[in-house]
């Protein structure tokens, strides 16, 4: 199969489909793999790596013409010329969130894979996890920095000194994301609460915190009470390709504490919080509504792409793989590949895409066609 790696374009995202490891891992299962000029750039992969690795250095045009393209981040509208009937797209797509796109991919008839689909036996999701952790981590970064009184925030120091309290942290959501901004967040020692839906949940974050974080069960008054005087609020919300729920309304945020900050880490699916309704940048990555502070920048671990592509290659290589020795209809066959099916020919074959624009859903496996094979 030939397998196309081109160069991100979204706004400040420096990570690579694949690292140059990856590259040789596929190029020795036989395949062959086009890798666009300087890609790997911002993670620290000169093209002569990828060269070393048996990589063959081209343009987009050729990347995108490979039978499967490996990215990152969602394709922008730029790279929506490139589609075709013939395509296999395997990248994060978040299609729940990004309606032109999922319209462009349909209109196309190319098959996309999402990376936040593929789901394990257990509903766990492999693919998600890496950047879910490095974001989790990241979100009480940059809250501690939003903070800072020369960031605009009211100079708190979430873990506090003797004598003074700590910061209070309020994190909605439990999962992979919340659970990696407890870990750094009790680590700074700061003053901790979670709020999810499952008791089991929360009971076995009890149990592994040992009573270092303060448990609630999901209810709107519940996230009214904690965030009313919170510092820093996270938003750790996932329902698994489909859009997040709005946790934190319009009203909460008006009672929270001016110069508090938000960091919604599930902006990339709608978001959880009612005011975080625009996405940043990098560059760019807050607004103020209220006095409050909100970091709405929905490719996070775009900030540390080193770090985040070696871990996204080392969850994804084996899946790559899979399809590219097998082709997309085979492959499928696996029911864990079979979730991370988003679009196939013109339709929409994951049940939380269909939901969030009313369209009407087809099971892949009835959608998948012969000439859908690479």
């Amino acid at each position: 199969m030939h397998i196309g790696l081109p160069k991100e374009i979204k706004a400040l995202e420096s990570r690579v489909g694949l690292t140059p490891a990856g590259v040789k891992a596929l190029v020795d299962a036989g395949h062959a793999v086009h890798v666009e000029h300087n890609a790997g750039d911002g993670s620290g992969f000169s093209d002569a790596d990828y060269q070393a690795a048996g990589g063959i250095i081209t343009d987009a045009a050729t990347a995108w013409a490979s039978d499967m393209v490996v990215k990152v981040k969602e394709p922008q509208p730029e790279e929506y010329p490139y589609f075709r009937d013939d395509l296999n797209l395997f990248t994060y797509l978040h299609l729940a969130a990004d309606e032109q796109l999922m319209r462009a991919m349909m209109a196309s008839g190319m098959t996309g894979i999402a990376y936040e689909t593929v789901q394990l036996p257990d509903r766990s999701l492999p693919l998600l996890a890496p950047m879910s952790e490095v974001a989790g981590r990241m979100s009480v970064q940059v809250g501690v920095h939003f903070l800072e009184k020369p960031h605009g925030g009211p100079g708190v120091l979430l873990g506090g000194v003797p004598g003074v309290l700590p910061g209070k942290v309020v994190i909605l959501g439990g999962g992979m994301v919340g659970t990696q901004a407890m870990r750094i967040a009790v680590g700074l020692g700061a003053d901790v609460t979670v709020i999810d839906v499952s008791s089991a949940r929360l009971r076995y974050l009890d149990d592994v915190y040992g009573g270092r974080v303060k448990t609630l069960m999901s209810t709107a008054y519940a996230v009214a009470e904690a965030t009313r005087d919170a510092d820093l609020v996270i938003g750790a919300v996932l329902i698994p390709g489909a859009r997040a729920p709005k946790l934190l309304t319009r009203e909460m945020v008006a009672q929270m504490k001016k110069g508090s900050v938000i960091v919604d880490v599930a902006v990339d699916q709608g978001g959880c919080v009612e005011t975080a309704d625009r996405v940043t940048t990098h560059d760019t990555p807050t607004y103020l509504v209220d006095g409050v502070t909100h970091y709405a920048v929905a490719n996070m671990p775009g900030a540390v792409p080193r770090t985040s592509t070696f871990a996204l290659t080392n969850a994804t290589l084996p899946y790559i793989l899979k399809v590219a020795n097998l082709g997309v209809v085979k492959a499928a066959e696996d029911p864990t590949i079979r979730g991370g099916l988003n679009i196939v020919n013109g339709q929409v074959t994951f049940p939380g895409v269909a939901q969030a624009f009313n369209l009407p859903y087809v099971d892949p496996a009835r959608a998948l066609h012969p000439t859908v094979v690479a």
